[in-house]
Formats: structure tokens, sequence, C-alpha cells
């Protein structure tokens, strides 16, 4: 879509260039959704794209994702055979239903920062202890956790001018037994709940929901809980936390949620015995 009241882009090559930010800017990087519709409020982009960063990076301390690593190139990453988690990279990915173009243009940045209750991006960093590095608009850095990071629909902590710079996946989290379940109305539905359990090597369990509330959730438990307990974490969501959209009902993501909730549980235990 054209956006016609765009009067500059700017493409800066390094971060000294990044310009001072005013009211009516927007970071461009993949642009599947800034162009999707109508933006009467903006006045300027600042592509992204031109920094020249290195999609990914993968070390003894993990997987380093930056910000504009588009989907496609997330996907076709050959990940370590002792990261237990890798599954769930694709899982996410296709979790993104959208064409070859879309993949390729989208971003995990992108995704994380639209903040979206659907983005499996967002659900693939919180599972894994994602901490997205900032850069502040006075030239120093924040570091902050996903899971802090996404506030609600559409709705991050990120301050006006600062921009996701990258996504650090710890080693010690990609290392972790994974179990993955996504939900929708319809077979190419957006999800209406999307929930990622993780089990370390101590027996440590984290169940991370997303897509089902506003905001991406995490409960732990030093151990796969039973199912009483976890009923009990689940029913303490308060009832204005589930999302309500044309996708699904508050009452029917919360059902859903338990249900799937229930089959992680099952599953990492079953692992783990």
């Amino acid at each position: 879509m054209d956006l016609n009241t765009i009067e500059s882009v700017l493409a800066p090559r390094g971060r000294e260039a990044l310009p001072p930010w005013r009211p009516g800017d927007a970071w461009l990087a993949g642009g599947t959704w800034l162009f999707s519709e109508p933006q009467p409020q903006l006045a300027r982009l600042v592509d992204l794209a031109g920094l020249g960063w290195a999609p990914h990076a993968i070390s003894a301390a993990g997987l380093e994702l930056a910000a504009t690593c588009t989907i496609a190139a997330l996907e076709r990453l050959d990940l370590p055979a002792d990261w237990a988690a890798r599954p769930l990279v694709g899982q996410c990915c296709r979790a993104l239903l959208g064409s070859f173009k879309v993949w390729n243009a989208a971003t995990v940045g992108g995704n994380l920062c639209l903040a979206l209750p659907a983005g499996p991006m967002i659900a693939l960093a919180c599972a894994l202890d994602g901490t997205g590095l900032i850069w502040t608009p006075e030239g120093a850095e924040r570091r902050l956790p996903v899971l802090d990071l996404v506030l609600g629909p559409r709705a991050t902590a990120l301050r006006p001018g600062e921009v996701l710079r990258r996504i650090d996946l710890p080693a010690e989290a990609l290392r972790r037994r994974s179990a993955f379940r996504r939900i929708s109305l319809s077979p190419n539905g957006r999800s209406g709940a999307l929930l990622i359990g993780t089990r370390d090597g101590a027996g440590a369990f984290a169940l991370t929901v997303t897509a089902a509330t506003r905001r991406p959730l995490q409960v732990r438990f030093a151990a796969v809980p039973d199912a009483p307990a976890l009923e009990d974490a689940l029913a303490a969501i308060p009832e204005d936390i589930w999302h309500d959209d044309v996708h699904g009902a508050p009452d029917w993501r919360r059902h859903v949620t338990g249900l799937l909730a229930a089959e992680i549980r099952d599953e990492l235990a079953g692992e783990g015995a």
C-alpha cells in the first residue's frame, strides 16, 4: 500500500547517522505490517536495513538475532545438535502464516515491536528467556527481557526514539527440552493460543502463554507440577488479560489454554520419566 503522507525516507549507514526522533517518525524494517494499511500519523520513515546488521550469530553463549533478521533467515538456521529446544525455531516461524514473500521480508524485531498477541517471535523469545538489546537516543544501551518488553496489543516498553537492536537467546535455555502447542479457529487462521513448555536438566518447568493473552505470561515451577497446581496457576490469570478479538473470545482462549497446557505438562513429564 502506498503511504501518501510520507515526506521522506532516510537510510542511515551507521548508528551515528540515525536522526533525532520526532513525532511522525517510524522505524522501517521489513515493512510487512507498515505497508499493509494506511498510516496517516506518519511523515518520515527511517530504514534500518542500511545499518547492515548480520542477521544472526551462534556462539557458546547462545543465539544472537538482529532485529532485522527475517523469518526466512531464522527458519533456515542450522543450530547445534545439543540445543534440544531448536525445533521451537521452526515451529514458531511456521506459526507466522504468510507467503514466501512475507517470510523473506518480515523481521524478528518487527514481530516483537508490533506486539500483537499472536506474534510467534514473542512466544519464541519469551520461552527461551530472550533479552532485547535496545539502543537509546542518547547513544547508550539498555537490556530488557522480552517478557517485560511486550506490554499488550501494539504496546511495548520502548521509549520514543529507541531501537531494538538485537535479541539474545541464552544457550542454557536452548538446551532445554520443549513442547509446543498452537490452536486457531480455522486451519489457516491467526493463533488463538500459542503455548510453549520447557524443562531444564534439573527438572525445572516453565510454561509460556501467548496469543490467548493480551501480553505474554509465564509460570515457573521447580519441577513439573501436578495437574491441579498447573490449573491453579492458570486460574490466577486475571480476567482482563485474556484477549478478545475476531480470532477468539476470552472464554474460549482460557479453555483451550488449559487443555494445551495439560498436554504440554504430560509431554514434558513423560520425557523426564
